[in-house]
C-alpha cells in the first residue's frame, strides 16, 4: 500500500531528507536491521536493531556531514571546515572531507576516547583537543570559524545536518515496514530529530522515542520549558550522548513532532550494551546502545515490531573492557563479597576449596588485616567471583554461611 505524506514539519521538510538520501547514494551504506530473539523475549515484543555501528566512520554521523559540506559553495569547500566532537561527528566531518577534498580541523575534548582520536586524524583531518566536554569544544570550533573563515559543520544543529541524519528513517520503514515503534538515542537531537522528521510525514502512525543517559538528560528539562535547557551535568559512559545544551533545530523539530524522552541509567546502559555484545553479536558503543536500554528497563511498554537504533560502534577498547565489567556486576555475574576467616594456616585453601565447590570462578581475593574491627586472629579476605547470574550469586552466599563461614554485611 502506498504511504501517504502528511504536511511537513517546519525546518526540514521529507522532500529535503528524500534528497538528502539522492546525494548519500553511493557515500553512506544502508546499513541492516537484524532482529534480537534475546531483546525480544526481554522486551514482550518483537525489537529490530538498525545498525548504524555498521555505517561508514562507525556511526550515522556520516550521513549528515557529508550533506552539509556536498552543499557548500565551491568558495566554501575552499576555505575549509571546522567541527567539534566527542568523536563520531569527528570521524563523520574528517571522512565526508576526505572524500570531498576540503581541509578539515576538528576540537575534541581532552579526554575523548583515543581511538576516535586516531581515527580521526587517520582521515586526513587535524585533531585539536580542548576542554572537557562536547559544549566547550563547540566554542573552541566557533571561535575558529570566525577567525579563519572557515565553515562550522555543527553537529547536530543545522537543517542539512537533520536532514542528512533522517535518511535513516526513511530506511527503517523500507526495511521494517510494519514497524511500530522507533527508539533512537539523543543527544542534541539530530538524529531523533531526522528521523521523526521523516517518520511523522510518512508514517504517523508510528511512535518515535528518544532516550538519553540519566546522567546528561537535557531534553526531559527543555521540552518542560518548551526551550532549550543546558543540562545540571554531563557524568555519563555514553559520551557520544554527552551533550549539555540541545540543538535549535532539532529541538524545534522534536518539540513540534511530539517526540517523547525517556531516560536510562549507567547501570541500564552497560547491560545493554552486554546483550547486544552477547546476543547479538554486534559491538556498540555505551551511547549505541541507549535504546536497547529503554527497551530492557520497560518490558512490555513498546508495541512492537520495535526498531533500536545502534547509533555507533566506535568504542575504546579499554571503555569496553570496563563497561562489559560494569554490564557483568549490574546482570549479576559478578559477585563481590567479604568474609572474616581464622588467621592460621588452611584457612583461605577452605575457603577457596567452598567456593571452587560452589562452582563460582574466583576473579580476585584481597587480605585485610589492619581494620581495628578486626579480632587479633581474624583476617578479612575481599572476594570478587564470577557467577552465572543472581540465583547462583545467593547459592554461593548461602553455600558458604551453611559451612561456617561469616559473610561481612555490605
Amino acid at each position: 500500500m502506498a504511504l501517504a505524506a502528511s504536511p511537513d514539519a517546519p525546518g526540514v521538510t521529507l522532500a529535503d531528507i528524500q534528497a538528502a538520501a539522492r546525494l548519500l547514494d553511493g557515500v553512506a551504506t544502508r546499513t541492516p536491521v537484524e532482529e534480537s530473539r534475546g531483546l525480544s523475549a526481554l522486551a514482550g515484543t518483537r525489537v529490530v536493531f538498525k545498525c548504524e555501528n555498521l555505517q561508514r566512520a562507525g556511526s550515522f554521523k556520516i550521513r549528515g556531514a557529508y550533506v552539509r559540506m556536498a552543499r557548500l559553495s565551491a568558495a566554501e569547500q575552499a576555505r575549509g571546515v571546522v567541527a567539534a566532537s566527542a568523536g563520531n561527528h569527528a570521524q563523520g566531518v574528517a571522512l565526508a572531507a576526505q572524500l570531498l577534498g576540503i581541509d578539515a580541523v576538528v576540537y575534541m575534548p581532552t579526554d575523548a576516547a583515543l581511538p576516535k582520536i586516531a581515527a580521526t586524524r587517520d582521515y586526513g583531518a587535524e585533531v585539536r583537543l580542548v576542554g572537557t566536554s562536547v559544549d566547550e569544544a563547540l566554542v573552541a570550533a566557533r571561535a575558529d570559524a570566525e577567525r579563519t573563515g572557515a565553515v562550522l559543520i555543527h553537529p547536530f544543529d543545522h537543517v542539512d545536518i537533520v536532514a542528512g541524519q533522517g535518511t535513516v528513517g526513511l530506511e527503517i520503514l523500507e526495511q521494517v515496514p510494519d514497524v511500530k515503534t522507533i527508539l533512537v538515542p539523543i543527544g542534541g537531537g539530530g538524529l531523533a530529530a531526522g528521523i521523526a522528521t521523516a517518520v511523522r510525514a510518512l508514517r504517523p502512525d508510528v511512535r518515535v522515542v528518544g532516550v538519553q543517559a540519566a546522567n546528561a538528560a537535557s531534553y526531559p528539562d527543555s521540552l518542560a520549558a518548551g526551550h532549550p535547557v543546558t543540562a545540571a551535568r554531563l557524568a555519563t559512559m555514553a559520551d557520544g550522548i554527552a551533550v549539555g545544551t540541545p540543538g535549535l533545530v532539532p529541538f524545534t523539530l522534536l518539540q513540534q513532532a511530539g517526540v517523547e524522552v525517556r531516560t536510562v541509567s549507567e547501570e541500564g546502559i552497560s547491560r545493554a550494551l552486554l546483550l547486544v555484545a552477547e546476543r547479538g553479536k554486534l559491538l556498540v558503543e555505551p551511547s549505541g546502545a541507549a535504546a536497547v536500554a529503554a527497551l530492557m528497563a520497560d518490558p512490555g511498554e513498546f508495541e512492537g515490531p520495535a526498531v533500536a537504533v545502534l547509533s555507533g560502534g566506535n568504542i575504546d577498547p579499554l571503555v569496553l573492557l570496563r563497561v562489559l565489567r560494569h554490564g557483568l556486576a549490574s546482570a549479576g555475574r559478578y559477585l563481590q563479597f567479604r568474609v572474616r576467616i581464622d588467621d592460621r594456616p588452611g584457612s583461605l585453601a577452605a575457603l577457596l576449596a567452598q567456593l571452587a565447590a560452589s562452582g563460582g570462578n574466583v576473579m580476585h581475593i584481597g587480605h585485610v588485616r589492619t581494620r581495628g574491627d578486626l579480632a587479633i586472629a581474624e583476617v578479612e579476605i575481599d572476594v570478587q567471583l564470577e557467577t552465572k547470574g543472581p540465583d547462583h550469586c545467593a547459592q554461593v552466599l548461602d553455600q558458604l554461611s551453611a559451612a561456617g563461614f561469616r559473610i561481612v554485611p555490605g
